[in-house]
């Protein structure tokens, strides 16, 4: 019986592995998005540092992954595989969760976060680490100095990679505070203080001095309405929450009440088995560091500058839920769970292959342009008209991804250089592979 469950297992993480490659081989800019221009940037110029919109965790490590050969391109995609792979390896190595996260990591939005050119795939594995070490903690099993510091260090090493992290800092030091008569509380306490020290000193010595306007810039009151709000928060929940699709229609449609209606059920049937099978110490942990994560997550779009709420955003957060949520179905199901992973899978090959495009031919077509005016090895701009282009923007994610040294511009007198490059003169010249469903 083992046996059986063992090559269940083997058999979905290879096919998972296969399915994060094709995800973005079978896309017609690789799985990259506006921000991910900015990474791949960040990554080509260091040690210059041209902004702080971002920390330093994502780009270093793709910058890590180009000392062994790759571009910035491909050492993105090696830090997803390699972040999916840690995941198995930690949670088998260390008997923690690990049937769980083969399902989890099965996922058709998880897939998808692992192929992309984002931080959310670096974070997932240092998120898993600092759930392993709270769990150490409630347990008894690291205690005083030593727990303090390696539960500091995992929310500092969060924080580094990308700022929401400092909603996990939040929920830590709120976590120990209400069970302030547990004998661990105060580990939680401390740890989150010292989070919250280093991003104070983060800010004054690191953001300020490359770019003292950065919070004034961004912060911005009454941004959107709460009815607006609230809509995409059940919206980002249902899609984040969908086992078997993440994406919805944004021309809307009947197929998305489908799509939201399943990931609605799957919510209620996730509060229906945490209140009917007790939660463990370590389980409500998890599960309150996703609730504080999600809600500030929420309450930061009222004067902070963020996209909608959607599965890659909450990503880092409903980690932990899926977690649990599989536990409890493989206590009452056993092997039978492994089913959503494959279903969920099957969905994903099916919707990747209708939608797909040619990143690899793109790719040839843009180096072949590029090389033939000499723009591939010269710092580039990108002209847009403004930030809704989306259309003219995929044509720069693609540039990005043969040469990542190139910069979005909004004025209309960098059009007359030659390194400034805009969506008509690149398609006058090459054909690209677009994907139907954009």
């Amino acid at each position: 019986m083992k046996f059986k469950e063992r090559n269940i297992q083997i058999a979905m993480i290879i096919m998972t592995l296969v399915m994060i490659i094709l995800r973005f081989l079978l896309n017609e800019k690789g799985r990259t998005n506006p921000d991910s221009i900015r990474y791949m940037r960040f990554a080509h110029i260091f040690p210059t540092i041209d902004n702080t919109t971002t920390p330093l965790g994502y780009p270093l490590s793709i910058k890590f992954f180009t000392f062994l050969g790759p571009d910035e391109f491909w050492s993105s995609k090696i830090v997803g595989i390699a972040a999916f792979l840690f995941i198995l390896f930690f949670t088998w190595k260390k008997k923690f969760f690990f049937k769980e996260s083969v399902v989890l990591c099965a996922l058709f939005s998880f897939l998808s976060i692992y192929s992309y050119t984002m931080s959310e795939a670096l974070i997932l594995p240092f998120v898993l680490l600092f759930l392993y070490t709270g769990s150490l903690i409630i347990e008894g099993k690291l205690e005083k100095g030593e727990a303090i510091f390696y539960l500091s260090l995992s929310l500092i090493a969060l924080y580094n990679i990308r700022y929401s992290s400092l909603f996990i800092m939040a929920g830590t030091g709120l976590f120990g505070l209400i069970f302030i008569r547990r004998k661990y509380s105060k580990v939680f306490i401390i740890s989150g203080l010292i989070g919250g020290v280093f991003v104070v000193l983060y800010k004054f010595l690191f953001i300020d001095y490359f770019n003292e306007n950065y919070v004034n810039e961004f912060l911005e009151i009454g941004l959107h309405p709460t009815s607006k709000l609230l809509t995409e928060l059940f919206q980002g929940l249902c899609t984040t929450f969908n086992p078997f699709i993440h994406i919805a229609n944004p021309g809307g449609g009947i197929i998305n009440y489908a799509i939201y209606g399943i990931g609605f059920l799957n919510i209620i049937l996730i509060c229906w088995l945490f209140i009917r099978y007790q939660l463990s110490e370590t389980e409500f942990f998890f599960i309150f560091i996703s609730i504080s994560g999600i809600l500030c997550s929420y309450f930061i779009q009222y004067f902070y500058s963020v996209n909608p709420i959607d599965y890659r955003l909450m990503a880092p957060f409903s980690f932990p839920v899926w977690l649990v949520y599989f536990r409890k179905l493989f206590m009452i199901f056993d092997r039978k769970v492994y089913i959503i992973g494959f279903l969920s899978l099957i969905s994903g090959m099916l919707f990747t292959w209708l939608s797909k495009g040619n990143y690899l031919e793109n790719r040839k077509e843009m180096q072949k342009f590029l090389q033939s005016e000499k723009l591939d090895k010269v710092p580039l701009k990108f002209y847009l008209e403004t930030t809704e282009d989306l259309d003219k923007i995929q044509v720069a994610e693609l540039i990005s991804t043969v040469n990542p040294n190139i910069t979005l511009s909004f004025q209309p007198k960098d059009t007359l250089r030659r390194t400034t490059l805009t969506r008509y003169k690149v398609l006058q010249k090459i054909k690209i592979d677009k994907n139907k469903y954009q």
